[in-house]
């Protein structure tokens, strides 16, 4: 059975934890990263577009928990420990491992690979904890 609730949850602490490590923690260093100026950065958030992509990223977040609520359900985790250990896997095996090509094919720097993954890292076994626990 599918929480819904947790699923929300889960989404709004992804979103939050989004913001807190390319804002105030890494933001600085993803700018340098991906060549985005202080400029582009600042015009970034008063276009336009601004909404919509945060809409986006809400909808991404929320698909990522659900997705991650049925592994959480088949392997029958019901602790925060073994929710994270789903996370953990998940990552492992689906985004640390397509994501290295950026740095194999795109040429891009190992540094920005290691920023990403330790964000998604955080961030699905925070989702994975949570979606054991309240289901």
């Amino acid at each position: 059975m599918v929480n819904f609730v947790a699923i929300v949850i889960a989404a709004v602490v992804s979103f939050v934890l989004g913001m807190i490590w390319f804002g105030p923690l890494f933001g600085k260093t993803w700018m340098k990263l991906t060549g985005v100026s202080e400029k582009d950065a600042a015009k970034g958030k008063k276009g336009d577009n601004m909404p919509m992509l945060l809409v986006a990223q809400f909808v991404t977040a929320l698909v990522t928990a659900y997705v991650l609520s049925m592994f959480v359900g088949f392997v029958g985790a019901k602790d925060a420990m073994s929710g994270a250990m789903v996370g953990f896997w998940a990552w492992l095996g689906f985004l640390a491992t397509t994501s290295l090509g950026m740095v194999l094919w795109e040429g891009k720097p190992m540094e920005l690979y290691l920023l990403k993954n330790g964000h998604m890292f955080v961030e699905l076994l925070l989702m994975g904890a949570i979606l054991a626990v309240m289901v």
